[in-house]
């Protein structure tokens, strides 16, 4: 995966990672594994997001949580069209929404982007450009 982070001062860092999906809980739950090694330093991040459908809701209840940066959001998921889109709040209090856009069998642009109290536009934080590592390559 790689990812580009989008700086309040318009300035980007960009960095390679890797996310793992996969289902747990017996088929009930979908669970992500997301690392970033330490490129740019000091940026490591090891985060899981947990995604559980709720028919009550039609949609998905969504916690990601990063241990070792003490940093968590929790969000609603439902189809929007295409896409699939994730809402909620994180640590910080700030407003998220997590798009994942471009979906295709092999990749997938996912789009983090925040707002503030104060504001009704929402900024782009981070977008990762996903795609499936082919299994003999490893």
């Amino acid at each position: 995966m790689d990812t580009v982070h989008h700086l309040d001062d318009g300035t980007i860092q960009k960095w390679n990672g890797e996310c793992h999906f996969g289902w747990v809980l017996g088929g009930r739950a979908i669970q992500d594994v997301r690392i970033r090694p330490k490129r740019p330093a000091p940026s490591t991040m090891y985060g899981t997001t947990l995604r559980i459908f709720d028919p009550g809701i039609d949609g998905w209840h969504i916690i990601w949580n990063d241990p070792l940066n003490q940093d968590h959001s929790r969000q609603i998921g439902r189809a929007e069209g295409k896409d699939i889109v994730q809402l909620g709040s994180d640590s910080h209090g700030l407003k998220t929404r997590w798009r994942f856009t471009e979906t295709t069998a092999d990749s997938f642009h996912w789009i983090g982007e925040e707002r503030s109290s104060e504001s009704d536009l929402w900024q782009i934080t981070y977008e990762h450009f996903a795609r499936r590592q082919n299994p003999e390559a490893s």
